[in-house]
C-alpha cells in the first residue's frame, strides 16, 4: 500500500477535504458499541440488497432522481446564515441535496433541530420558470411562484418541499471552512418513509445537473475523490475516518494510478464504468450478460457497471457470477460450509477470520484493479468467511468493500475515474 499525504489548500481556492463518516464507525450517530463487527457487516449486507433492489425498481420508469437509499456514509455540513449544521447521507447515487425544514407538514422524527429558513438571511426560494426548477423534471408551481420539488425513492419514501438557494459551509479538515453562496437545495416540508432520526436528509453527489458536484463546478472544476477505510478498521478505531476531497485536492496522480473512462448514460445520476472481466489466479472470466445488456436501461455494450459508495457488496450478473464462482471453488483449498442465512454462495470455515484466497483482479477498460482479500472475503459471523461478490438480478454494482484502500478520483470534465492503491487510514 502507498501511504498518501493529505493535501488541503483552501486559502487559494484549490480545494477542500471533508470527513466522510461511515454509519457504523464510532464517529457516527448510528454507532452501537454493543453490536459485534460481524453483525454490523450483516446489517450492511442487508442494506446492500435493499439498495440493489431499488436500483432495479428505478428501471421501470427512468427518472433522474429516483434513487436507492439508505447510503453507508454521512457528511456534516452547515447551511444558511447564521450557519446551521446538518448531518446527512452522502450519496453518489443521488442528485438533489435536501434537508427537513420548518414548518413541517409531515416530517420524520430527527434528534437534531430542524432547519428554519425564516431565520436565515441567505435563504431564497426559486421561481417556477427558473432553469434550476426545470432541470429537476419532477416539480410543480405553488404559492404563486415557488418551485416545489417532489422526490420519490424506490422504497416508497418521499420528500416534498421548496427548491431554494442557500449558502453552504463545508467544515474542511484543515480548519478553514469553505462557504459557497447560492447552492440549490430542497427545503423539505413533507418527508416520510424509511429515513432515520439520526440524519436530516441527503447530500447528492451524483452526476446529474443539481448534484453538489455539478453545482460547485466553478469552484471544484468537476473533481472529487474519496479514500474509504476498510469497514473493520472504521468500526473498531474511533480515530479512523474516511475523507472526501473536492477541487484540486481531489487530483489523483502518481506512477501507480490507473484510469478508466466514465461512460455517459441515462439516468445521468449514476457513474457508469465498463468492466471487461475478472481474473482469479491465472484464469480470466470475460464479462458477458445478455440479461444486463439487453433487458434494462442500465445495459448496453459500454457502461455495464455502476460504481457506488452507498452499496457495500459488489453485484455481478448471474451468469458471469456463476462462471466466476466455479473458478473460485477450484482455486480455494479450505473447508467449505453453508451460510446459515442463505445470503452468500461461497463460504468457508476460518479460525482467524481469513482464508488463503487467490489473487482477484477486476479489469476495467484501461484499468486493472487488484482487489485485496479483505475486500472480497469477509467474516460475516465468527468462524465463517464468505465471498462478498454476489449475483445480481439486473444491475451490476461495484460496491464500497471493493473500493476500500483506493484513492478514487472522479473527473467529470475529463470523463474518467482514477484509482490509486492507498492506505486510507494514513490519508
Amino acid at each position: 500500500m502507498v501511504s498518501c499525504r493529505k493535501i488541503i489548500n483552501n486559502r487559494d481556492g484549490n480545494g477542500f477535504t471533508l470527513d466522510l463518516i461511515h454509519r457504523d464507525s464510532p464517529l457516527s450517530p448510528y454507532y452501537n458499541p454493543s453490536i459485534t463487527h460481524s453483525k454490523r457487516l450483516r446489517n450492511a449486507f442487508i442494506r446492500s440488497f435493499s439498495r440493489e433492489s431499488f436500483f432495479n425498481k428505478s428501471n421501470d420508469t427512468i427518472q433522474s432522481d429516483i434513487i436507492p437509499i439508505p447510503g453507508e456514509y454521512l457528511m456534516k455540513i452547515s447551511i444558511g446564515t447564521p450557519a446551521f449544521e446538518i448531518v446527512a447521507i452522502a450519496d453518489t447515487g443521488s442528485d438533489l441535496t435536501w434537508t427537513q425544514c420548518k414548518p413541517c407538514t409531515s416530517c420524520f422524527k430527527q434528534t437534531a433541530p430542524i432547519f428554519d429558513s425564516k431565520k436565515s438571511s441567505t435563504y431564497k426560494t426559486i421561481g417556477c420558470n427558473a432553469e434550476e426548477c426545470a432541470s429537476l423534471g419532477t416539480s410543480s408551481c405553488v404559492r404563486g411562484n415557488i418551485c416545489e420539488y417532489q422526490m420519490s425513492y424506490g422504497d416508497q419514501s418521499q420528500t416534498i418541499g421548496d427548491l431554494a438557494f442557500e449558502k453552504f459551509t463545508f467544515p474542511s479538515t484543515s480548519g478553514n471552512n469553505v462557504s459557497i453562496p447560492n447552492v440549490v437545495f430542497g427545503c423539505g416540508h413533507d418527508n416520510s418513509g424509511t429515513f432515520n432520526n439520526y440524519t436530516s436528509g441527503i447530500i447528492g453527489l451524483g452526476g446529474g445537473e443539481v448534484s453538489i458536484v455539478n453545482q460547485l463546478n466553478k469552484q471544484i472544476k468537476g473533481k472529487f475523490s474519496y479514500c474509504l477505510i476498510p469497514i473493520p478498521l472504521q468500526s473498531s478505531n474511533s480515530n479512523a475516518t474516511s475523507h472526501i476531497n473536492f477541487g484540486n485536492s481531489a487530483t489523483v496522480s502518481g506512477s501507480n494510478v490507473v484510469s478508466t473512462p466514465l461512460i455517459k448514460k441515462e439516468p445521468s445520476t449514476f457513474y457508469y464504468l465498463n468492466l471487461e472481466g475478472i481474473t482469479v489466479g491465472n484464469k480470466r472470466v470475460e464479462f458477458k450478460s445478455s440479461k444486463i445488456d439487453s433487458s434494462n436501461a442500465f445495459g448496453g455494450d459500454e457502461g455495464n457497471i455502476i460504481i457506488d459508495s452507498g452499496t457495500t457488496l459488489t453485484f455481478l450478473p448471474n451468469d458471469f457470477y456463476l462462471n466466476l464462482e466455479s473458478i473460485l471453488l477450484e482455486s480455494i483449498n479450505a473447508t467449505r460450509i453453508d451460510d446459515p442465512s442463505g445470503t452468500f454462495g461461497i463460504c468457508y470455515e476460518s479460525k482467524n477470520g481469513t482464508i488463503n484466497a487467490p489473487k482477484i483482479v477486476a479489469h476495467f477498460t484501461d484499468a486493472d484493479l487488484v482487489l485485496a482479500p479483505s475486500s472480497t472475503f469477509a467474516e460475516v459471523e465468527e468462524g465463517l468467511v464468505c465471498l462478498t461478490l454476489v449475483p445480481a438480478e439486473q444491475i451490476a454494482i461495484f460496491g464500497n468493500l471493493a473500493q476500500a484502500n483506493f484513492l478514487i478520483g472522479y473527473d467529470l470534465v475529463a470523463n474518467k475515474v482514477s484509482f490509486k492503491p492507498t492506505d486510507c487510514t494514513k490519508y
